[in-house]
């Protein structure tokens, strides 16, 4: 499409992973490609840039990895245990943590198309590793990945963004910051454009297509409040604050039909004391997740959740809900010096709410605004019920599991009875939005009323029907990076 400077191929709304997968993949066939991304270029990459830069892929052994990381050197395959991560598991792990209401067809196209989508990234330029400090243990000089997460980009979120910042210049994308979408224009014909308010100038654009990839509607405390429930205004946000559910709005407007679960989010254990929306300087790193090797008190001094249900991937999505309906909306990990070595890099930043003590009572007695003899109690408790004839294996649900309480744990259940103790104090941290836009297999959003709408396509976060619930770690930017690849493809072909 050639005219005035007003006039595109293709604009992409949003400048995160998905938004720049659709825009690379667009790029490929068109020539004026447009990404109008709301945040001003030093904040710049959506939820993207807040990540760890985790990526979910079905791989049948190292040969398939390599295709995403071709530089892996022999030494470093020699001292990993990779194992595979097959299709069917992938499925099966989709399918079960979202209680079997993931839309099967899109599932598939994720599930199928993850491998070969991460090998087109990294052709791209897009560089990865295997996550060695994140997602393995070393067991006796080998490292050993579970959970099927094994690759991450190199520079985690903010260097994934950064490289396909690039990427995106390099192939003659256009980028405009404080550029937020305001409406989409339509006619008969479908979508024909985007009004946009610029630099503070309002202006109308119009291209073939219009892709909404700019997240969803999680950093806003009245849509929290209204679809998510009561007391989600005091979530905190773990990443951006520009997603507002702008790209959602504007497409409901235009007749896109809403899916998905609107009631649902992806949230996890947060420090308590973070500020109200994710920091750059920090990154992912106010997150908590060594949990499944201590236990969690809330302000009452009582367990309240499993904290060894699942590996961690499986059950970190949906934990965040469950702190944030304790009292106070808060709660403490607590674990002893025996798993030290195991607490994730996280732990050891110097914004932390952590307390310590030399015995259970210092402790318990350091742990504000929560009941002392309660917690002192359960602790007690709880080491009497540790089944400490199974033995502890962090790789394997080792079946580790306490016995007759109220709420047992049912693997890695390590007794807390050696010194020094640590508590840390985490709230609920909201990564996103499960409810937003229906989709098909290509990427085009539909319309309320039944059939694509000629010229919108969306991808990433404010696509509904994927996740319900919870979710596979490393899951969300693996689907973003699908759907916005194909997004951009299907937008690009002539209407």
């Amino acid at each position: 499409m050639t005219g005035s400077a007003d006039t595109w191929d293709v604009i992409v709304v949003g400048a995160g992973n998905a938004a720049f997968c659709a825009a690379l993949a667009a790029a490929e066939f068109n020539q004026k490609i447009l990404v109008l991304e709301r945040a001003a270029e030093a904040e710049s990459g959506g939820n993207s840039r807040f990540t760890a830069g985790l990526m979910r892929v079905a791989y049948n052994g190292v040969e398939d990895l390599k295709r995403a990381i071709p530089d892996l050197s022999e030494e470093e395959i020699a001292r990993s245990d990779f194992g595979s991560y097959s299709e069917e598991q992938f499925l099966d792990d989709m399918a079960r943590v979202t209680e079997y209401r993931c839309d099967p067809d899109l599932t598939e196209v994720l599930v199928k198309r993850s491998l070969d989508t991460v090998a087109w990234m990294r052709s791209k330029g897009v560089r990865f590793t295997a996550a060695w400090g994140r997602q393995a243990f070393n067991i006796g000089g080998r490292f050993k990945f579970w959970g099927g997460l094994t690759l991450e980009a190199v520079g985690g979120g903010p260097g994934l963004v950064d490289s396909l910042t690039g990427i995106a210049r390099k192939q003659g994308v256009e980028i405009w910051y404080e550029a937020r979408a305001k409406e989409l224009l339509s006619d008969d014909s479908g979508v024909t454009g985007i009004v946009v308010k610029h630099n503070g100038k309002t202006k109308s654009l119009h291209a073939k297509s219009i892709i909404l990839a700019c997240g969803g509607f999680q950093s806003d405390p009245e849509w929290r409040t209204r679809y998510l429930g009561a007391g989600w205004e005091l979530a905190k946000v773990r990443g951006t604050r520009f997603n507002t559910g702008d790209g959602i709005r504007m497409a409901l407007a235009a007749g896109a039909a809403p899916t998905g679960n609107w009631s649902g989010c992806h949230a996890v254990a947060w420090e308590r004391n973070a500020p109200e929306f994710g920091d750059l300087a920090i990154g992912d790193q106010f997150q908590k997740h060594s949990y499944p090797w201590g236990i969690y008190l809330n302000a009452e001094g009582k367990r309240f959740v499993d904290e060894g249900a699942d590996f961690r991937n499986y059950t970190y999505a949906k934990y965040g809900r469950v702190i944030l309906a304790q009292p106070g909306q808060f709660a403490w990990q607590v674990f002893d010096a025996k798993v030290k070595a195991q607490l994730r890099d996280e732990y050891k930043i110097r914004q932390v709410t952590k307390r310590t003590g030399n015995t259970l009572e210092e402790l318990v007695g350091k742990l504000e605004d929560t009941n002392k003899e309660n917690a002192l109690q359960e602790i007690q408790a709880y080491n009497r019920a540790v089944r400490t004839d199974i033995p502890f294996n962090p790789n394997i649900k080792d079946g580790r599991c306490t016995k007759d309480l109220a709420i047992n744990k049912s693997n890695w259940a390590n007794t807390i009875d050696t010194p020094p103790f640590e508590a840390y104090a985490v709230t609920c941290g909201i990564t996103f939005s499960f409810g937003g836009l229906k989709i098909d297999t290509e990427a085009r959003v539909l319309s309320a009323d039944g059939g694509p709408i000629p010229g919108l396509y969306a991808a990433g976060e404010l696509v509904g029907g994927i996740f319900w619930f919870n979710y596979p770690g490393g899951t969300g930017l693996t689907n973003g990076s699908v759907f916005g690849r194909i997004a951009g493809a299907g937008a690009a072909r002539p209407r």
